[in-house]
Parts: C-alpha cells; sequence; structure tokens
C-alpha cells in the first residue's frame, strides 16, 4: 500500500511531467492525498477524493487520479475538479483557486452509484448469512455552504470544493 509521502512524490512527479504545479495550499494538499492514500487502501486505485467511487474499476477509470477531466479543468479553470493539480497562474495566485463545475456526466455517476449500490446489497447478504463480519460504520459529512459529502472519522478541515473550514461540516444521516 501507498503511504502518503510516496503519494505526495507521485503527484508531484505527475504535476512536473504535464506542466502542472500541485495545491498550492498546504492543508487541503495533505487533506487530498489522505484521500487518495485512504481510496487506494479502500479500492486498490486511488481514485478522486472530491467524487464518490462505486470501489468497481469499469465504474471508476474516469477518476482515478488524475482522472480524465484533469487537462479541460487546469486549461478553463486553473485548476481540477479538486484542486490537487493547478497551473502556474493558481499557483502564484491560490486566492484564484475556486469551485468548478463537474465535468462527469450525471448519467456516468448513476451508473456507478447503481454498481455501488448492487455491491452494497451482496455484501449485505453475505454478512446477514454469518460469513463476514460486521459492517464498519463510515461517518458522512456533509458541508452546509455547498453540499460536498465526505465519508470519514472527521470531517475534512477543508471543503475541497467550497473551501469552507471543518465547522461548516455536519454529520450526515440520510443517505441509505
Amino acid at each position: 500500500m501507498t503511504d502518503k509521502e510516496e503519494m505526495r512524490e507521485y503527484v508531484k512527479k505527475d504535476a512536473k511531467n504535464n506542466d502542472y504545479y500541485v495545491c498550492p495550499d498546504e492543508e487541503l494538499l495533505d487533506d487530498l492525498l489522505e484521500g487518495l492514500v485512504k481510496n487506494a487502501e479502500r479500492y486498490g486505485y486511488p481514485s478522486c477524493p472530491c467524487r464518490e467511487a462505486s470501489g468497481k474499476k469499469t465504474y471508476d477509470s474516469d477518476i482515478i487520479c488524475p482522472c480524465e477531466y484533469r487537462d479541460a479543468d487546469v486549461e478553463e479553470f486553473g485548476m481540477c475538479y479538486c484542486g490537487l493539480f493547478v497551473s502556474k497562474d493558481v499557483d502564484e495566485d491560490p486566492s484564484k483557486m475556486e469551485p468548478i463545475p463537474e465535468r462527469r456526466s450525471s448519467e456516468v455517476i448513476e451508473a456507478a452509484m447503481e454498481a455501488k449500490e448492487e455491491e452494497i446489497s451482496e455484501q449485505k447478504e453475505v454478512s446477514s448469512s454469518g460469513l463476514m463480519g460486521e459492517e464498519e460504520d463510515i461517518k458522512v459529512w456533509r458541508c452546509t455552504v455547498c453540499g460536498y459529502l465526505a465519508a470519514r472519522e472527521e470531517p475534512p478541515p477543508v471543503c475541497p470544493i467550497c473551501k469552507a473550514k471543518a465547522e461548516r461540516f455536519e454529520e450526515f444521516k440520510d443517505y441509505g
């Protein structure tokens, strides 16, 4: 498994090879790297920490970091969707970091989430038959400013979408 420092080096190398810069906000960068590492451990690949992954690589291939939307996002907005990769302009003036629209189509997102729901249903069936241990409860946090959802023990220190601080997150209970 990859640790956060290995992920940092991978991201920096990829940024350099593609004439990008990494997130100039160290706190946000650290949080994004942590999300990539957790997703790599959880799914076996580092899916975008700002998007919900299905856990099935065939459905998530477009959001494996660096995602297929990165180049168009950086070209148009100066940063990728989560802010991990930025242009020179944004690197020099981090105040230019702001939320950008999602390029991933709703059809692709819906198909991925349907696959995830099927997987969860199958896991619950296996679990209820006694073949698996109890499910781990993971809290879901909702940004009260923009609605971003994060599944983790504590809310993110900064919302990767709207940059709201952790205190603007609330526990989200209406997800299942």
